[in-house]
């Protein structure tokens, strides 16, 4: 069965797509900046799928005049092969109707962009701390594999070699796509180093994914801003105990705190620190948008609670879990080496097939 419904948003695309191509061959758009990027961003991202759709148009229109021939020839031999050649372009069609349906996703405001990536120790204390070393080598170890840049931000290391918080950003086109489900509570099962009596503790750290904003995206007013310059703590050699170059920034208005401590300027480092201040506002006011809007559907779980959980690292089983979309294999050991694109992969299938069924 060939899904009119389908058929009208493909036509609809293309039609959008005419429509942005006249608004950038008027030459008043030049004049405003900031719509001639969204226009050409948007002109850009239908471009890549148009002949795909206007090719899977054309199939259904010399298939609906093949079903009008069969319906209205009187010759038996020319009305069989009619109904031979509708039946073979039917075919096609319906083999074609999932790539189709998969270029109707709407596209992520945030995809290709960079991400910050925040891990942060919760419940466990001095285990949490560690796994937070754990999965921050697991994704930098990741995103090597992806050829991603990783760059640390912040840090503040504790004395057994793991981290109350570390930031990082990962730069490159796919880093958004490839990282934005990883927001969420992470718990581990294991024997701590500390554990003298070898029993299993379960610890949680939580992982939050910004994507990066540019500074016209974002606005900031200066007077709301508290900016405080502090002596570098922690892991670092002698440069971090001499030389004040650390950033703290705090946003009044939303109460919102950054620290950047990890370059050896100050001003490299309130660069940083206002990139992930941008990031955090602009997932602030998203957030508040879905809300509003009562459709949000996965929040990223920032409390660190056990009970509230995206996935399992089970060590003496070599197991992980991913409980959104019931995945589980026995790979830990690799995963924790940055082996991640099988569980990347079936988390991004499953978001694709839920988006699939909204737009059927």
């Amino acid at each position: 069965m060939i899904s009119k419904k389908l058929i009208e948003r493909l036509e609809q695309e293309k039609q959008q797509f005419y429509e942005i191509e006249e608004k950038l061959a008027d030459p008043a758009i030049s004049t405003d900046p900031l719509l001639l990027k969204k226009t050409t961003q948007e002109h850009a991202k239908l471009d890549s799928k148009v002949k795909e759709i206007s090719s899977y148009l054309n199939l259904y229109k010399e298939w609906k005049e093949t079903v009008k021939l069969c319906e209205d020839e009187k010759d038996a031999e020319i009305k069989s092969l009619a109904e031979t050649e509708a039946n073979e372009l039917a075919k096609t069609i319906q083999s074609k109707k999932k790539p189709i349906e998969l270029l109707l996703i709407p596209p992520d405001f945030n995809e290709g962009r960079n991400v910050f990536l925040e891990i942060r120790a919760g419940t466990g204390g001095n285990e949490a701390a560690l796994f937070v070393s754990d999965l921050m080598r697991m994704y930098l170890r990741f995103a090597e594999k992806k050829s991603l840049k990783t760059e640390i931000i912040h840090s503040s290391p504790t004395e057994l070699g793991g981290y109350k918080e570390v930031i990082f950003l990962i730069e490159g086109k796919d880093a958004y796509s490839l990282l934005h489900q990883e927001g969420g509570a992470h718990r581990v099962q294991r024997i701590p180093v500390t554990e003298s009596n070898g029993r299993l503790h379960t610890s949680a750290v939580t992982v939050v994914v910004l994507a990066e904003q540019e500074e016209s995206e974002v606005e900031i007013n200066e007077s709301d801003l508290k900016i405080d310059v502090f002596r570098a703590s922690g892991a670092g050699g002698q440069h971090v105990n001499k030389t004040e170059s650390a950033i703290r920034i705090t946003h009044r208005a939303s109460g919102l705190v950054v620290s950047c401590q990890d370059e050896r300027s100050q001003h490299k480092n309130k660069a940083r620190a206002m990139a992930v201040l941008r990031s955090r506002l602009a997932e602030r006011q998203e957030q508040e948008l879905h809300l509003q809007e009562n459709s949000l559907k996965r929040e990223q779980i920032k409390s660190g609670d056990r009970s509230e959980r995206i996935r399992t690292y089970n060590f003496p089983q070599g197991r992980v879990t991913d409980h959104r979309i019931s995945y589980t294999a026995y790979n830990l050991e690799s995963l924790m080496n940055g082996d991640m694109s099988e569980l990347i992969d079936a988390l991004i299938h499953a978001e694709r097939e839920e988006k699939l069924q909204l737009i059927r």
